[in-house]
Formats: C-alpha cells, structure tokens, sequence
C-alpha cells in the first residue's frame, strides 16, 4: 500500500520574480535531507510529470488549496533537482500580495506536497530516501522543509494606467451602490438565483457601462 501524502518539502536557491510575474527556483533539490529526515533522489519526479501534467500541479500560497495564486509553465527535473518555472496571477488578491513580498524579499521559500510511492529508510541515519513520488502540489511559502528551496528571479508586473484604475473604481461604486440598495430597510427584498443576488433593470445599466469603460481601459 502507497504511504500517505507527506509534509511538504522545499530546496536551495532563492525563487526569482521577474517583470511579468514569473517565478523560478528549486522546488526540490536531489540528495539534500530536509528537516523531517527525507531525502529525494534523482528521477523521483520522472514519472509523476509524465502523467499528471503542468496542469494538474497547482501553483498555492502555504500549502493551502483554497489558495491557488498562479499557474507553472515549466517543471523539469535537472542535476540539481525540480527546476520550477511559473506565473503569478496579479488578478488574484494573493498573487498581488506576493508579489510585492517576493519583490521586498519578505517571503522567498518553495515547497512540494506530494505521496510517497516508493521509499527506503536507512536504519543507522533513519533518513528516508524516496525514489519515487507523486507530485500534488507546489507552493510558495515561508518556512521551506528546505532551506535551500527559495524563489531566484521575481518580474515585476506592470502598474495599472490610470484609466483602468479609474475604471475600476467606477465599478467598485456601482457594487457599492447596489450593496446599499439591498440592505436600505424600506427597499423590497430582492430575488436571489444560486445564492447571487439578482440586479435591477438600473443596477445592471450601470454594470454594462462600468465593465464597458475597464474593456476600454486596457
């Protein structure tokens, strides 16, 4: 029976961001004992990248699943170990965040989430040697298992021009405006359809044209 799924590990060589939003750094790094006494071998990987995908290895923020913030273009095994390359998403309230701690070096660590498939453990050091691995997820973290699993280059997204932030704030009054509609005491009880609640004849105008003026602002 395959063991169960393992605390995350991470490697040396800090993560880079660079002006687009991409990332790169070691995710795992071979023959390198990380603090729960584990130890990736080369080609522990191979097969795991072979049939999940770059699609199915979801790019988090500490490990946690309700935090994607990116997606990876490139994981390969080197030398080294897992050389990962991705992209965080600006779009995304968290991958803002971390983009401006990656950039200020607040935060810099990589980590993997993975099952064992195969493993030996060495009885006189009590490492455990894995051999092969199913690889479930890569996130950016602040304590890496791996002191040496960091980000190495971080590419600044570009600032937002005035007319999209403009834009923006236009629509950001109409859901205000909307909100307060709703919640006003003498205003009639609106439908709701799969928990969203519907919008007035008005309140959808108003949307039409603020999401009109962010389509321009681009």
């Amino acid at each position: 029976m395959l063991a169960p799924m393992s605390d995350p590990v991470s490697p040396p060589s800090r993560l880079s961001l660079s002006s687009d939003g991409s990332v790169e750094g070691y995710a795992s790094l071979f023959g390198e004992i990380d603090q729960a006494r584990d130890m990736v071998m080369p080609g522990a990987f191979t097969q795991t990248l072979k049939s999940r995908g770059l699609r199915k290895i979801p790019m988090l923020f500490q490990h946690d699943p309700s935090e994607p913030v990116g997606v990876w273009l490139e994981l390969a095994e080197d030398f080294r170990g897992l050389r990962a390359r991705g992209r965080l998403i600006p779009d995304v309230a968290r991958g803002r965040e971390l983009l401006a701690l990656l950039r200020e070096g607040a935060i810099d660590g990589l980590s993997i989430g993975y099952r064992t498939v195969r493993g030996i453990i060495d009885p006189k050091t009590r490492v455990r040697r894995l051999y092969q691995v199913d690889l479930w997820e890569i996130s950016i973290v602040t304590f890496p298992l791996l002191n040496g699993a960091r980000v190495s280059t971080v590419k600044q997204t570009p600032r937002q021009s005035l007319q999209r932030r403009a834009a923006e704030a236009a629509w950001r009054g109409v859901q205000n405006a909307a909100s307060e509609s709703a919640s006003a005491a003498d205003a009639p009880a609106l439908p709701t359809r799969r928990g969203r609640t519907a919008l007035t004849l008005s309140s959808r105008a108003d949307r039409k044209q603020a999401l009109a003026r962010v389509s321009r602002s681009r």
